[in-house]
């Protein structure tokens, strides 16, 4: 089992983000598996087999976005419908689960600011939450400090991400039994 079907099984935010990763590495290398290949998997410590395995998840991943037009921006199809089914967990919750009302309830003034802030590009609330949890690894990632100002948000984000993971995980496990 690779790293991202360990995450779709285990944390689906974990996995949503882990996606959107894979999407922008593929990006960076040019849509190319050859520059995926000698770039990222080459230095993977892992046995040739592994990396054969690999490289055959990269080019369908790379394939699909290409499939799909995403080749610039944007995020697989497969993906957004995850981050669909959060959102309806999410409505769900929020008529029956007591404490996911309350978790909610303190991260909704910063989901409405963010919302705001998006000037209209993202209406979704739960796709506001991965933004903001996928904003602060890249910056983290890419050497940059958090604004202290924003850090409450982010908390109150991935507390609403970690909640919903849970009940994702708990719904699926109900459902496949």
């Amino acid at each position: 089992m690779n790293i991202a079907e360990h995450k779709k099984q285990n944390n689906i935010v974990e996995y949503i983000i882990h996606m959107y990763q894979t999407e922008d590495l593929i990006r960076v290398f040019d849509m190319d598996i050859e520059n995926i290949s000698q770039y990222v998997i080459k230095h993977i410590p892992e046995g040739d087999a592994s990396k054969e395995e690999l490289i055959g998840w990269y080019q369908a991943i790379l394939d699909q976005m290409n499939k799909e037009g995403i080749e610039k921006s944007g995020h697989l199809s497969e993906t957004q419908k995850i981050v669909e089914d959060l959102n309806t967990l999410k409505q769900q919750l929020l008529s029956s689960d007591e404490e996911f009302e309350k978790i909610y309830s303190k991260a909704s003034p910063f989901i409405r600011e963010f919302i705001s802030m998006s000037e209209g590009k993202i209406n979704d609330e739960i796709q506001i939450c991965i933004n903001g949890v996928y904003g602060i690894l890249l910056a983290r990632i890419n050497g940059k400090k958090v604004p202290d100002e924003v850090q409450p948000a982010l908390d109150q984000f991935g507390n609403v991400l970690s909640y919903l993971s849970y009940k994702y995980k708990q719904q699926n496990f109900l459902n496949d039994n």
